[in-house]
């Protein structure tokens, strides 16, 4: 039966495919596909796990058989009964083979897939008591999970479905069936994993417009919904899952009429990518010969490839942390680090490269095992410039990796979440001390310029402060906005709050550019409203000539800004400025 599920636009595009499931799980689980010849290896380590726990359930049997009724009650008998049939059950079993032999799972991924598939089964059981099994099964599941052997290497696959079509009318051919991915949520490290090209859509439950995981699925380029609530329940393994990323719907099993007018979308969208296509060559200048600068926002050194197909100018933003992400607290080392940022100064042939410091904390933790617990709000605890200034080892590393890269092409260095003139004043002293120990050492190296980011409002209210210390600034418009307006950006309960043309962020962002111009100094914005072509006239109209998006929303900016002319935006963009509720003006020029 074809049903919807509505949740947050936050990628563009359609995508059409099998649903992949990834189940939330209290243990650490990490998700990648491996090579066919590992298949074998790989319900080795599953079936080394439940041996394992099988073992250990048959001791505590033992030690209760020899205690009294007193001791050891009845139930905990009939609970390790319970457990042990569990674990020997062979649609559990049979099932994690299949998702291993037949979908080129990992074990641990298999497993907790699943897991779902057959806890589900117990949800739609009319007996209370075997509905409360679910509870067991997830807890054994879990003691397999920890008693697994090493974690084997990912591996990244272009995958084929080997299931057979289930839904006839839809004709697809099996080895071309793409995948989209359904998940409460997904974390930064496996993102990592999932980036390679595998999936032609995302859907979470939770999470808002300007997430890190719509962040990360933007700069994919491909369709996402997030905020979709219980879209992780209601879709299961394998089913037939259109994503509408333009009006944030998910259609489930959906008709041959419906299957026909999405794919008549899709096609729609090709032609008008085809279209863009043809400005790739063209320069960035306004109807009235003001020059823009279309910068890119990378993840990872292999990103720059991505960044100059799409004619940027160069990166505007490199996110460091992506390096030091899903390494289960084993940081990059000074070399590690050294050798990803020269690749990426390399790829991108001479332009230039930011490279933002590590900006760790909030909804990006170092692993998906990482829970915030020493603060109730981590978006204002430990995070970013905080978390490098509390450990100034770790930070130096960082600064003398970046500095040698400099060697290699023109680098800039992109200091996050400053807010006080005491964090400036170490962040400097850091910079000088990387460089004194280079020289020092007779290590090459290179020239910097050194910026800040205005993401917080206490920032974009000492602007004078920030430019004696800092060579250019860049508005980091996603959590200016968080910031400003107090909203988390990544719950979906508040998003319907998160506004980027609320007056308070308007004022702080024209302020922002209006006072580097005055002072001659570089502006940009990095976050999200750069890449937002709804926003591109505004930002032009308030004066800025430097805009840092995912390089997949370069050309749908450059066509904005060729149809632009940056003299008569000017006054109307004041008009919104000064306006009660700016929105309302938007659609007037």
């Amino acid at each position: 039966m074809t049903f919807s599920i509505h949740g947050l636009a936050v990628a563009r595009g359609i995508a059409i495919g099998r649903a992949v499931l990834v189940a939330s799980s209290r243990v650490d689980v990490a998700h990648y596909f491996i090579e066919p010849a590992q298949v074998e290896a790989e319900i080795e380590r599953v079936k080394r796990g439940r041996d394992a726990v099988v073992e250990e359930l048959h001791r505590l049997q033992q030690t209760i058989a020899q205690l009294g009724p007193k001791d050891a009650p009845h139930e905990l008998r009939a609970l390790l009964d319970v457990h042990l049939m569990l674990l020997q059950d062979e649609e559990m079993v049979g099932g994690v083979k299949h998702w291993i032999r037949d979908r080129l799972y990992n074990a641990e991924w298999a497993l907790t897939t699943q897991l779902e598939v057959v806890a589900r089964q117990f949800d739609e059981m009319e007996d209370e008591y075997l509905r409360e099994r679910k509870a067991d099964l997830e807890q054994i599941t879990e003691k397999v999970l920890r008693a697994m052997p090493g974690q084997g290497t990912a591996s990244v696959l272009p995958v084929a479905v080997t299931r057979k079509t289930a839904t006839a009318e839809l004709q697809l051919e099996d080895t071309d069936t793409p995948l989209v991915l359904i998940a409460h949520e997904i974390s930064p490290s496996d993102m990592l994993q999932f980036k390679q090209g595998l999936f032609a859509g995302f859907v979470t439950d939770v999470g808002g417009k300007t997430s890190h995981t719509a962040i990360v699925a933007r700069s994919m380029d491909i369709p996402a919904v997030v905020g979709a609530r219980t879209a992780s329940q209601l879709v299961r393994q394998d089913d037939w899952v259109i994503i509408d990323g333009n009006a944030g719907v998910v259609i489930v099993d959906p008709s041959p009429i419906i299957l026909a007018e999405y794919q008549y979308k899709q096609r729609q969208l090709e032609l008008e990518r085809s279209r863009l296509a043809r400005l790739l060559k063209t320069p960035s200048v306004t109807l009235d010969g003001e020059k823009v600068e279309l910068l890119a926002n990378i993840e990872m050194p292999e990103d720059a490839l991505g960044a100059m197909k799409a004619g940027a100018a160069g990166v505007g933003l490199f996110r460091s942390e992506f390096l030091f992400m899903g390494r289960h607290g084993r940081l990059p080392d000074e070399q590690e680090q050294y050798q990803a940022y020269r690749r990426a100064v390399e790829g991108m042939g001479g332009l230039p490269v930011t490279i933002r410091t590590v900006d760790i904390g909030a909804d990006k933790p170092m692993d998906s095992s990482f829970v915030e617990t020493s603060h109730l709000n981590p978006a204002l605890g430990l995070r970013a410039i905080r978390w490098s200034l509390a450990d100034p080892a770790m930070f130096l590393t960082q600064l003398r990796a970046i500095l040698r890269a400099a060697a290699h092409g023109p680098v800039k260095m992109l200091i996050p979440m400053l807010a006080h003139l005491s964090e400036i004043r170490q962040t400097v002293a850091l910079v000088e001390q990387a460089r004194a120990e280079l020289q020092r050492e007779g290590v090459p190296f290179g020239a910097v310029t050194l910026g800040a980011m205005i993401e917080i409002p206490a920032a974009a209210l000492m602007l004078r402060t920030f430019l004696r210390y800092f060579d250019y600034l860049s508005l980091g418009t996603n959590d200016l906005i968080q910031y400003t307006l107090a909203i988390d950006r990544a719950d979906e309960s508040v998003a319907h709050l998160y506004d980027p043309l609320h007056p308070a962020v308007l004022r702080l962002v024209a302020d922002t550019i209006a006072e580097c111009r005055a002072q001659g100094k570089e502006v940009s914005v990095c976050g999200e409203m750069a890449g937002d072509v709804a926003m591109t006239r505004l930002l032009l109209g308030l004066g800025l000539r430097s805009f840092s998006m995912h390089p997949a929303q370069i050309l749908s900016v450059k066509q904005e800004v060729l149809r632009a002319d940056a003299g008569k935006l000017t006054p109307w963009a004041q008009q919104v400025l000064e306006a009660d509720e700016p929105a309302s003006l938007m659609g007037s020029l």
